[in-house]
């Protein structure tokens, strides 16, 4: 598995939008975020597009992933916000192109879809973290979630503990192996793709947003009868960002779902549709445990 290099300061770095416009101010607020980081920030040429010809979209996108990977002064891609379409793009990559020009990739939610199919196909770490223009902004940043960033200047692995969060198990035990994952609804449509996730041997981390307590079941359910839960080393939850209403049925749900797992599971690990969100790579190596529950997470960058 391929790591990019880590961020200093002085890099430049490129904003793009493969699942769709951001809000314009919300942008500005976060560019300016990154740049107090020390880094020199460029806009995607099609970031602000908007065009009623779908190809047309599918295209820019395309273009501005392709540029922001082939500039060698780029030395970090961050995704704006999340949306939708990202999977159509997947299949008009050329993989061996961006391996050829391995750099951080940042984002999450649809971006889910975009972070597998790199890392299957083109054997380097993606990274699940919060993004430009919906986790940046000055109505929803956090400090904690600014610092996450701090992961890319340095080679040190990172601790996930109840310092953070308070977490929960659901199902005791000790568990290692690479950490893969996003996005329920995204892992559950990327299932007979090539880009499907791969966690044989893996912990695989899951989060979702708003979604009714029967669908998370479904969708998990899905992914237990296509053979996800079969060699996976653990199970993190993130955040579900669920109304009241669907608090008390969605914790039904998970510890139903997980109480008889045979590894590790664990939830409430503030990474997904939330604040604070902390980003992590993927495909490094992690361990999970649950006495007391913590993830370890091998660094992203070399």
């Amino acid at each position: 598995m391929i790591k990019p290099l880590a961020l200093k300061e002085g890099d430049r770095v490129a904003v793009i939008a493969p699942a769709g416009p951001p809000d314009r101010e919300h942008l500005i607020q976060g560019k300016r975020v990154l740049e107090e980081m020390g880094l020199d920030v460029v806009i995607g040429r099609h970031v602000f597009d908007i065009e009623e010809d779908l190809a047309a979209v599918d295209r820019k996108r395309l273009t501005d992933l392709y540029e922001a990977f082939c500039d060698p002064t780029i030395r970090g891609i961050f995704c704006a916000n999340g949306g939708f379409g990202t999977a159509k793009i997947a299949d008009m990559i050329d993989y061996e192109k961006i391996q050829s020009n391995p750099k951080i990739f940042w984002g999450y939610s649809d971006i889910t879809y975009l972070l597998n199919a790199i890392q299957k196909s083109s054997e380097m770490v993606t990274f699940h973290g919060p993004m430009v223009a919906s986790d940046l902004n000055d109505e929803q940043r956090t400090m904690e979630t600014e610092c996450s960033f701090s992961s890319l200047f340095t080679r040190e692995f990172m601790t996930y503990d109840s310092h953070k969060s308070s977490l929960n198990t659901l199902a005791h035990g000790t568990g290692e192996g690479k950490l893969v994952g996003g996005n329920l609804t995204l892992l559950t449509n990327g299932l007979g793709t090539p880009y499907q996730v791969d966690s044989n041997g893996a912990i695989l981390l899951i989060e979702e947003v708003a979604e009714p307590a029967f669908l998370v079941d479904l969708k998990l359910t899905h992914l237990k009868q296509a053979g996800v839960f079969d060699e996976v080393q653990g199970v993190v939850l993130g955040n579900f960002q669920v109304d009241s209403d669907e608090e008390l049925k969605l914790r039904k749900v998970l510890k139903n779902f997980f109480a008889s797992s045979p590894f590790p599971v664990v939830e409430n690990f503030p990474f997904g549709h939330c604040q604070p969100n902390y980003g992590v790579p993927l495909d490094v190596n992690v361990k999970l445990t649950t006495s007391p529950p913590k993830l370890v997470i091998d660094s992203g960058v070399m």
